[in-house]
């Protein structure tokens, strides 16, 4: 059976870590191609790379048995000359955390999307939430397979995290990471509510906006030992989350997360035991508590860790495998 897996764009962000973890499930009994339409031209100028890689896709042709597409080459399928089945993949539908420029033409977009929705397979969502999302629009052909992560990858010694504080200046303070440096992650607020603190409070990542919190742009192995010596992870997303990569890492680690809970999120921390804060003002207060009560986070974080341990790659690969059977 031959897949084409449809992307605009390579960079490691939470979906596209899911994605290609799928990739990498189905290549094992498929043969699977991956088309990548990146811009080339206005590769540097932000509202003009995805007009470009739209207009690379409506040039796509070929057959597959089965294509499984994004968002933006679900936008242009009826455009493209390509034979076979269809599954679009959803992380989340919800453009609230794009800059407000963009927002209207992503609104007039998504009238297109889910139009198109009415002529393909399968839609597969990560979250219970996005899945009833999709299921009360009308559509029937929806499914759920969840994020995946490999618990060995989260074994982290004392003395790696010791190395860590020391390479990074991090000693003398507790660590409190804030997520992703991106607004749309609420980080700017975080920080402003949680500034008085007299902890270390981190961002990581790309810096995409300007803040005084402390951002370390880190390897993987780096940023897995970054959430394991920090004291609290705040994940305070202002759009719909998927799912939260970012939180399930930290319950991995033990680490106890606070986060806004919107979209998927909420399913995850509500079944780690995590907090979830539904007003950026009780924010601190959150964090203070928790910050007090040593007891509480050691609990949060056994609870967190016998949640998110169950999201196997093995279930993850079967899933995959027999939804693409089944299709």
């Amino acid at each position: 059976m031959k897949i084409g897996w449809i992307e605009i764009s390579k960079k490691k962000y939470g979906g596209i870590i899911y994605n290609n973890e799928a990739q990498n499930a189905l290549a094992k009994y498929f043969d699977i191609e991956l088309i990548v339409f990146e811009p080339k031209i206005f590769s540097k100028i932000r509202y003009l790379k995805i007009p470009e890689s739209l207009f690379y896709l409506t040039k796509l042709k070929g057959k597959k048995d089965v294509w499984i597409r994004d968002f933006y080459s679900m936008l242009t399928m009826p455009l493209d000359k390509t034979n076979g089945k269809n599954i679009v993949i959803v992380h989340h539908d919800d453009f609230s955390g794009f800059p407000l420029i963009v927002r209207p033409i992503f609104k007039i977009a998504q009238k297109f999307f889910y139009e198109n929705l009415n002529k393909v397979d399968a839609i597969i969502t990560v979250s219970e939430y996005w899945k009833n999302y999709f299921l009360n629009k009308g559509y029937k052909k929806v499914y759920k397979i969840y994020n995946s992560f490999n618990v060995n990858n989260f074994n982290i010694s004392e003395k790696e995290i010791l190395n860590f504080k020391t390479k990074y200046n991090l000693l003398d303070k507790p660590i409190i990471y804030l997520g992703n440096c991106q607004k749309a992650k609420g980080v700017v607020e975080a920080y402003n509510m949680l500034k008085d603190l007299n902890v270390f409070l981190i961002t990581s990542g790309r810096k995409q906006v300007k803040m005084p919190a402390i951002n370390l742009d880190l390897d993987y192995k780096e940023y897995l030992i970054l959430l394991k010596s920090s004291i609290i992870t705040i994940t305070m997303s202002k759009f719909k989350e998927g799912w939260c990569r970012t939180a399930h890492e930290s319950m991995l680690c033990k680490t106890p997360v606070i986060g806004s809970g919107l979209g998927g999120m909420k399913e995850l921390l509500e079944g780690g035991n995590q907090v979830i804060c539904d007003d950026i003002k009780k924010l601190k207060n959150q964090a203070t508590d928790l910050l007090e009560n040593k007891d509480k986070r050691e609990k949060m974080g056994e609870d967190g860790y016998s949640f998110a341990k169950n999201f196997t790659k093995e279930k993850f690969e079967k899933e995959w495998v027999d939804l693409i059977n089944k299709i």
